[in-house]
């Protein structure tokens, strides 16, 4: 427990900084985390038995990241071709070719590449009171759904939610994690308007919707998280921090909460 609660500490301080840096230090340590945990997911699935095609995966990742910034989020279509015909075509030259290694071979694509992809394209956002905004909006959705639902989860307990993937997880602790991942948003939209009087943000009720919906997707994450896991017949994704497994079993549900963050300033952007 001691060591967990030091790792927590350390990973808090740090998430922190990179929050304060914001802009392109923000963006590259999101790219190396994103790759980070690609790795983890495809070394889970040949622990699972499965050969799982690498180098296209890795490559997208890459190529992706200067398009989403500096031109348009469609510029990666051409990429995610490039990605499915690179890895199809790997597996059929196998002696023996299986279409799962196919399908375990761009499920990263899927659960961490474009998910990250949303998370690293806020680093671009100007003006820089908007981009920490909405970088710390990520956070407060995904700690606020991971920690509430923690509590609630012990607290009450009751009904599992999803049993068969997820053991420990109730509807209690489903439903914990919505109000965390609310409250601690509208506290962001109460707070950053204070912090910056100058920065322009739509009423409470509009970051209420935003932390229910991403405290969904952040939870949706993470038992995807657990579904691979549990297929792939692992504990964790790793061992990189002590007492808390491996980089994806921390950013699991921060990846998909980014989508909701993602897809908000890209309403904000089409009505401004």
């Amino acid at each position: 427990m001691w060591k967990r609660m030091i790792t927590g500490v350390l990973l808090t301080l740090f998430l922190i900084s990179v929050l304060c840096f914001g802009g392109y230090v923000f963006g590259a340590v999101a790219l190396i985390v994103c790759g980070l945990c690609v790795y983890e997911e495809l070394d889970a699935m040949k622990k699972g038995g499965h050969r799982p095609v690498s180098w296209p995966v890795f490559v997208t990742l890459l190529a992706c990241v200067p398009l989403m910034l500096f031109i348009r989020p469609l510029a990666i279509v051409p990429v995610l071709m490039f990605c499915c015909f690179a890895v199809i075509f790997s597996v059929m030259r196998r002696e023996a070719p299986v279409l799962t290694d196919v399908m375990v071979s761009l499920l990263p694509v899927l659960t961490i590449i474009l998910p990250g992809l949303c998370l690293i394209s806020l680093a671009g956002i100007a003006p820089r009171p908007l981009q920490a905004m909405l970088t710390t909006m990520v956070f407060t959705v995904s700690v606020g759904s991971d920690t509430f639902a923690l509590f609630a989860g012990t607290w009450i307990g009751g009904k599992k939610l999803c049993p068969q993937i997820s053991p420990k997880k109730t509807v209690a602790g489903a439903a914990g994690g919505l109000v965390g991942a609310t409250g601690l948003t509208v506290l962001a939209g109460v707070a950053f308007p204070l912090c910056f009087p100058n920065l322009s943000v739509h009423p409470l009720w509009v970051f209420a919707v935003v932390g229910v919906v991403g405290g969904i997707a952040a939870q949706f994450g993470d038992m995807l998280a657990s579904l691979v896991k549990r297929y792939c017949k692992v504990k964790d994704f790793g061992t990189l921090f002590p007492g808390h497994g491996g980089m994806l079993d921390r950013m699991d549900s921060i990846l998909f909460s980014s989508v909701i963050i993602f897809c908000y300033h890209e309403i904000l952007r089409f009505l401004a």
